[in-house]
């Protein structure tokens, strides 16, 4: 009999929590069609220059759908975001870049300019493609390099560093061989889990990170919306 309670409290908070979330999506589905038509006059305002930096992390499997991709950019660019770094694990978007920038007329590889950072200016929008696989790259170089230079210290009498892999060393080793790249101030996660999928760690110290679902159901409204309330945020980065 206990047994038989359990079981229907069970199914009973089951069936609320399914109500709960049912509610919230159907609320966030309304406030997101009244952003996108104007109705809530705050969001018709964005500071986008406190955006300096996006990462846009997709699940590799939504990743496949390039045309979803580029409506979200096309997004962005229509917003006056304009320096974006693209992440799935895969690299199924690394592979799809030529595709990507045959639809944006306006967007440039970031190997291509000078700056990694570029003030928002109309002409152009950056943009960065990385996988999993360059963050492991990453580490190893990285690795190496710091490894180098103590055998370096050691045959010239030094002494061998203790700290190895401190934090300041190794944003110092990863900077020295090309795989520092800029820190996102803001990170989209488009996918079922909440998670940043294996995004390079050393970049999103200070990254304020969002959820913003799967990408086949990526709306206008709550692109604004999460923008709107990054820019709201004060960070406070410490000492």
């Amino acid at each position: 009999m206990g047994n038989v309670g359990l079981q229907l409290l069970w199914y009973f908070l089951h069936i609320l929590l399914s109500i709960w979330y049912s509610i919230l999506s159907i609320r966030c589905f309304v406030e997101s069609c009244f952003i996108t038509c104007g109705v809530l006059e705050k969001y018709k305002s964005l500071n986008t220059a406190k955006l300096r930096y996006l990462a846009i992390v997709i699940e590799s499997e939504d990743a496949h759908q390039t045309k979803k991709v580029v409506k979200l950019l096309q997004w962005l660019d229509s917003i006056g975001v304009k320096n974006i770094c693209l992440y799935d694990m895969n690299g199924v978007l690394k592979k799809s870049k030529e595709s990507i920038f045959g639809k944006l007329r306006n967007a440039k590889p970031i190997e291509e300019v000078n700056e990694a950072v570029t003030p928002h200016v109309p002409d152009h929008m950056t943009l960065e493609f990385v996988s999993f696989a360059d963050g492991k790259e990453a580490m190893v170089k990285a690795a190496n390099f710091i490894f180098v230079e103590n055998l370096k210290r050691q045959n010239f009498g030094g002494e061998i560093d203790g700290q190895v892999m401190s934090e300041p060393l190794l944003n110092e080793a990863l900077k020295v061989v090309g795989c520092k790249g800029p820190e996102p101030d803001l990170l989209l996660v488009y996918g079922p889990v909440r998670s940043h999928l294996g995004f390079p760690a050393w970049r999103i110290r200070y990254t304020e990170i969002v959820h913003m679902g799967s990408l086949n159901f990526m709306r206008y409204g709550s692109l604004i919306k999460a923008i709107y309330n990054f820019t709201k945020v004060r960070q406070n980065y410490g000492t």
